[in-house]
This record gives structure tokens, sequence and C-alpha cells, in this order.
């Protein structure tokens, strides 16, 4: 069974591991890594039982690696622990989706109002652009949501407070634990486009205030939308 040793020649993978051309990071982070993949893509559903001898058996790996990788999930808010039960994919219910989303509001409406107070022009038109591929896309959902991302990750980054970006950034894998993303509702995809042209113009303004208000109104509807049965 694989090891980590503490030599700096780095330790052989396991033969099927090794096939997917992962990195060279710990063996817990890499299979941390594969196993929020499959939460995500929901291949592992919400509330599915995980199966540690058989995990273990699929990777060619000793559990104890799959136990800090499945720790490393806790931690995310992606795999839930159960006393002598064991581990099971996070279930998120209206409440843990309706306070994710006002932790969201918070925080990215806060970078926003940053953003709109401190950013360099060449900043605004990156952003712009970036919006610009949102309108040509609303057509193609799943390249719409990547995009929508992408949009909410730089901003972000512009705002530069390392410490919102991780609570963000947590917070968002637990968004999506949902099995129906917001974004895919019937008319949802359109009114967070229009959304979108309105914060954008707010950050073009410079008006903090404003950029803060649209945001929160952009994660209220969002919130409603996810919530919808």
């Amino acid at each position: 069974m694989p090891t980590l040793r503490p030599s700096s020649a780095p330790a052989a993978l396991p033969p099927r591991l090794a096939a997917g051309k992962l990195n060279k990071s710990a063996l817990y982070e890499q299979v941390a890594e594969r196993l929020r993949a499959r939460i995500l893509a929901h291949t592992l559903a919400p509330g599915q039982w995980l199966d540690e001898q058989a995990l273990a058996a699929d990777y060619g790996i000793s559990r104890t690696p799959l136990r800090e990788a499945l720790k490393v999930l806790a931690t995310e808010g992606l795999v839930t622990m159960k006393l002598r039960r064991g581990a099971y994919v996070t279930e998120t219910s209206e409440r843990d989706l309706a306070e994710v989303y006002h932790l969201l509001a918070l925080l990215e409406s806060d970078a926003a109002g940053v953003v709109a107070g401190n950013a360099t022009a060449e900043q605004l038109a990156e952003l712009e652009a970036l919006h610009r591929q949102l309108e040509a896309e609303v057509g193609h959902r799943e390249r719409f949501f990547e995009l929508n991302e992408k949009f909410h990750h730089r901003l972000l980054e512009m705002a530069d407070n390392r410490w919102r970006n991780q609570m963000v950034a947590d917070l968002r894998k637990v968004m999506k634990l949902n099995r129906h993303h917001s974004l895919f509702k019937q008319g949802r995809l359109e009114a967070s486009l229009k959304e979108h042209r309105q914060i954008m113009a707010a950050l073009k303004a410079r008006n903090p205030e404003r950029a803060q208000q649209l945001m929160q109104h952009h994660f209220a509807n969002g919130e409603k939308a996810a919530t919808l049965t």
C-alpha cells in the first residue's frame, strides 16, 4: 500500500491513480480532488454512503489516505461524518441553501463595492469583456454557467481579500450540492444576465453602494430560484 515518504524523491503512485496523470501533491489531496469532482458532478449523489473499502480498492490505495481525504471534504461541507455510520455525501436542505446564499450575498456584495471603488480601468475592461461573453452564451447553459462563475471569481480576485475568497470558495462548493442549480430554472438564466448588466453598469459608474445593492439582489433572486420546487 502507498505511503508518503519524507525523502525528497517522490513516492511512486499506485498504478490506478498514476494512469490519471495526477500531480505530485500529497496522495490524500489527490484523492480528495477526485472525490470532490465526483460529488460536484453528482456521480456521488447527495445522501449517498461512501463505502471506504470499495473506494480504496477502486483507487488502489489504503484506507489511510482515503480517510484523510474525507476529512478534507468534511471541512469543506461536502461530506458529513456520522458517528459509527461513516461518511456520507452532504445533503442540502432549504435552510442550508438559504444560509449559504445569505452569506454569499454579504461577502460578494462587499467585494462588488470594493471593486466599484478601487478597480483600475483595465480591470473594469476585463470584467466588461467577461460580461460580453456571458451575453454571447445566453443560449448555452453549461457555458453560461462556467462564465458566470468566472465573472464572480474574477471580481473577488480584484477585491483582493484572500480570507473572503476562501470563504466564498467553500460556500460555493456547498451551493453546488443542490441537485438543480438555480441558473437552470425556467427564465432564471435570462434574469441573471439582466442582473449582471445592472451590476456591470454600477461598477463602470464607480458606484460602490449601488453595486453592493445589486449584488445582494442578484443573490436573493438566485436563492429563490434554487429553493423553488
